[in-house]
């Protein structure tokens, strides 16, 4: 069963940076694109970054490009986002997954800018 464990959360002041990680235990990790997604309250679940497999591509929403970078590291099964310059909008808990066809969901890993 493949799953997938976010971490590196918390409370930060706007401006402030935060690194997530998700771990994850598919073993085709380094075949496939991987995505960060978050979910604020009452909104939908929106996909924030991927990054393909073979070239490391990487795409942004366009609310965190120039803020975001999103990596991986095949040999841990592991994917990473930077967080810096971080805004209250981007309070939400924040997710892994494969862009295409998604497995279980994680718990996820809150993230909440506030002053």
């Amino acid at each position: 069963q493949v799953q997938f464990v976010e971490s590196g959360g918390g409370l930060v002041q706007p401006g402030g940076s935060l690194r997530l990680s998700c771990a994850a235990s598919l073993s085709s990790f380094s075949l496939r694109t991987m995505g960060w997604y978050r979910q604020a309250p009452g909104k939908q679940r929106e996909l924030v970054a991927h990054i393909t497999s073979a070239t490391s591509t990487t795409n942004y929403l366009d609310s965190v490009k120039g803020r975001f970078t999103i990596s991986r590291d095949n040999a841990k099964k592991t994917l990473y986002l930077q967080m810096n310059s971080l805004k209250p909008e981007d309070t939400a808990v924040y997710y892994c997954n494969t862009p295409n066809n998604p497995y279980t969901w994680g718990q996820g890993t809150q993230v909440t800018v506030s002053s």
